[in-house]
């Protein structure tokens, strides 16, 4: 089991949503964060009213990273290597959404989208991975989506970033858990967090309205059932009832899945 009492935790894009509550939850499991996001001063603001309200763990730090290019994900590990203070969970939380046709989103758009959702991760854990491998200790998490198990019309690009980091979790686990390094792969339904108002494009750009209110999960109680998932050393989370039962309908019974795309939309 992964104890996260007293565990230093990297967390991205800690400023969002699912990022709020992970930092949140894991100051009150007493773990000691260093938190990163795009807008420092966002972050920082956030970060001392959750320690306020919290008042346990410890924030170890806030750094400011653009994590959307080779080069910044560079500078984000120097920058935490410099705090002299092995990392023992990674939790790729970091994400962007788009919606709409593939043609009708522009390139450069779902290109960065590709980068911060698929390559980031991909990136990071290679280079904290090396670390916890020489330390034959380590849990990598990545916070994919149900969108990595299904592609409903509208979400090519963002379903192809999730089906992408759903296969790099599961090679990654097969390669690194002889030395003790644990992978844990999140896929969560819509939640209410800043994605679903993602941009928006073209024919199908009004897509994400059609969602119903029912459906749409509370991020917190999302986050309540990943943390379980890192502690259990799960390699695979399906944190809400609509993940758990699409995902079921994927393996087992795939074609009613896409008679209730058809019908929803």
């Amino acid at each position: 089991m992964t104890q996260l009492q007293n565990a230093v935790v990297l967390i991205t894009g800690a400023a969002g949503g699912f990022g709020q509550e992970l930092t949140r939850q894991l100051l009150m499991a007493g773990s000691r964060l260093i938190l990163t996001d795009l807008e420092l001063d966002i972050l920082q603001k956030q970060a001392e009213t959750i320690q306020y309200e919290v008042k346990t763990g410890e924030i170890i730090a806030g750094i400011a990273a653009d994590l959307s290019s080779l080069e910044g994900c560079q500078t984000l590990y120097q920058q935490v290597k410099a705090l002299g203070i092995p990392v023992d969970v990674l939790i790729n939380n970091a994400g962007i959404g788009l919606f709409g046709r593939m043609d009708e989103v522009p390139l450069a758009k779902w290109e960065q989208l590709m980068q911060v959702n698929l390559l980031t991760p991909m990136r990071l854990s290679a280079m904290f991975a090396s670390d916890m491998i020489a330390r034959k200790k380590g849990h990598i998490v990545n916070i994919s989506s149900l969108a990595g198990w299904i592609a409903p019309a509208g979400m090519a690009h963002y379903s192809a970033s999730k089906f992408g980091l759903r296969g790099f979790s599961e090679g990654l686990l097969n390669e690194v858990k002889a030395y003790n390094v644990k992978v844990t792969a999140v896929y969560p339904f819509f939640s209410r967090t800043p994605i679903l108002q993602s941009e928006s494009y073209g024919t199908l750009a009004q897509g994400l309205e059609g969602i119903p209110e029912r459906w749409v999960t509370d991020p917190a109680k999302v986050m309540r059932q990943t943390i379980r998932g890192i502690i259990q050393d799960r390699s695979e989370v399906f944190p809400d009832a609509i993940a758990q039962i699409t995902q079921v309908l994927k393996r087992y019974f795939p074609g009613l899945i896409g008679w209730l795309f058809e019908a929803w939309q």
